[in-house]
């Protein structure tokens, strides 16, 4: 019940019935903050350290002197802060049942999953472009390009909106979507080249939001100590859809012709919108305890009463509120350092990712004689370094990081980039066996197992820094991932438009030797943040005015 009445559609129903439907605890009659049949719970203001007022859970079986027998406040009080009840209270993100949050994560990572495939679906459909519309190889990748490049853009304008309190998370996924839904036909049956680019780009754009929101809903849902378990799934998700989205369109390709790509992508995440418009309940507890502090003014007939998020947001205009929203992720970028690292290194793996894309049907066909679907398939080796890894990294929590977490309490951020120093040697070799076995002399096997092992390195890499950022600066997660992805798709849209050439000049053994030898600096980088990371943060100018 409270997780449709949370959803988009429970909220529009509220709505439109003036709010007489799927009440709330605070609108029903007798409401008390407790379900303990023990002790009466009234809402009291109670003066916090601030000079504020609070309102919180009091544990006396009498009204408190200020509060009339209607639960009405007979005196006037100025900023009441609304509160949680207690630390139990199950309206908490965090306090939910274990179920809801499994739901909650498995709606987003199909999200993401399905924005992410949206982008390499399109790669198995590039010869028939060609032909179709006669434009070069470079002209047809643009469509991969471009929308790598849509995503990137989208979160400079959905994540920062999604910290605004008035609109929360679901607001942008879900008017979002709806329109990357729309968008997906017109891109079925577009029959101009620019036409098709333009509405590529426009589909990462508006599929953006669960790419850097999604980790910030993660960071709403679990605490510190289960935070890596909750980003496991969501990581793994954006990981796997440009894995699978080949495999997923190469075999209708062949058999329909290159719009069927275009329509799977509508297949995949239209019913992915009615579902998570119907049961996405709002992880934001800023947005959560405004709307609260709302029905607590109308029900208490005190006009006192705000959420923490109401008072800073009152305080300021919309349009500065805005603007301060939408320069934060790079401002967070540039005046810290460990965080502009970071999202350089991840950028720098992102970048090398996409090549890939570009390396297999140079290698494959040419050198063992596959053909379209078999070159599709190997992309399945991508997907068994993830599973791997992912193995790997949850033993590793069970067994190290939890354990040690709840006997000795948080520690330094760095520490949880651990397995990352160890993950961070696995690219360049997994590159290296790429490059100096994709000769057609040495079985196939032999290659794909290098990018297993790349595979499945990057993926643990990619985890400890999504978990890593968000520590930094909890309250402005959505922009700390924001900032990350703005940094990686611009990066893997260059590498997008260049690897293929760079891969044919210098030959695929020298130019993955290239990409090898970048990644090497990746190592020292990662130790550098490792050790350094905390002088590094201590730096920070964003932090003194934050």
């Amino acid at each position: 019940m409270d997780t449709v009445r949370e959803s988009p559609l429970g909220q529009l129903l509220r709505e439109i019935t003036g709010n007489r439907i799927l009440l709330y605890p605070e609108e029903k009659p007798g409401f008390v903050p407790s379900k303990s049949a023990e002790t009466k719970y009234q809402i009291e203001s109670k003066q916090s350290l601030d000079g504020n007022s609070i309102i919180t859970p009091a544990l006396t079986s009498d009204f408190p002197p200020d509060v009339n027998s209607d639960g009405a406040h007979t005196r006037d009080e100025t900023k009441n802060i609304v509160d949680w009840y207690g630390p139990d209270d199950p309206a908490n993100p965090r306090n939910w049942s274990l179920w809801k949050k499994r739901f909650v994560t498995f709606q987003i990572c199909l999200y993401t999953f399905a924005i992410y495939s949206g982008s390499s679906i399109y790669v198995p459909a590039e010869p028939q472009i060609m032909e179709h519309f006669q434009v070069s190889q470079t002209k047809a990748s643009l469509g991969l390009a471009l929308y790598v490049l849509g995503y990137g853009l989208g979160p400079l304008l959905f994540s920062p909106l999604s910290e605004v309190p008035l609109y929360g998370r679901n607001i942008p996924y879900i008017t979002s979507l709806i329109i990357f839904v729309m968008l997906c036909v017109p891109t079925a049956l577009v029959d101009n080249y620019t036409g098709l680019m333009v509405l590529r780009l426009l589909q990462g754009f508006f599929g953006s939001p669960c790419l850097a929101s999604g980790g910030a809903s993660m960071t709403d849902m679990y605490s510190d100590i289960y935070l890596p378990l909750g980003l496991t799934s969501w990581v793994a998700a954006a990981y796997g859809g440009p894995a699978l989205g080949p495999v997923l369109s190469v075999f209708s390709i062949a058999k329909k012709g290159w719009r069927w790509a275009m329509w799977e992508i509508l297949w995949l995440s239209a019913p992915i919108l009615v579902l998570m418009t119907v049961c996405l309940p709002e992880t934001s507890t800023d947005n959560i305890l405004l709307r609260r502090a709302r029905r607590l003014r109308k029900v208490t007939g005190n006009s006192n009463l705000f959420s923490r998020s109401e008072i800073v947001q009152n305080s300021q205009s919309f349009c500065d509120m805005l603007l301060d929203c939408l320069i934060k992720p790079v401002e967070i970028m540039v005046k810290d350092p460990a965080v502009l690292f970071a999202n350089f290194y991840t950028s720098l793996i992102y970048g090398i990712y996409y090549s890939f894309f570009e390396a297999f049907p140079l290698v494959y066909p040419a050198k063992y004689g596959f053909d379209a679907t078999d070159v599709a398939l190997i992309f399945i080796s991508i997907i068994i370094g993830c599973g791997l890894a992912i193995v790997v990294y949850i033993v590793y929590l069970h067994t190290r990081l939890m354990p040690d977490l709840k006997a000795n309490g948080q520690r330094a951020h760095e520490h949880r980039l651990a397995p990352a120093l160890f993950a961070s040697f696995g690219p360049p070799a997994g590159l290296f066996i790429f490059a100096w076995t994709t000769n057609g002399t040495i079985h196939w096997a032999v290659s794909a197992f290098g990018i297993v092992l790349y595979a499945g390195s990057i993926f643990i890499i990619l985890q400890c820094v999504s978990v890593y950022l968000p520590l930094a600066y909890p309250k402005y997660a959505a922009s700390l991932f924001a900032g990350n992805d703005i940094s990686r798709s611009g990066v893997a849209f260059a590498f997008i438009l260049f690897s293929r050439f760079m891969f044919i000049d210098l030959g695929i053994e020298k130019g993955v030797t290239l990409l090898a030898g970048l990644s090497i600096l990746g190592i020292i980088g990662m130790f550098i943040l490792y050790f350094s990371g905390a002088n590094l943060r201590a730096r920070s100018s964003f932090a003194e005015h934050s």
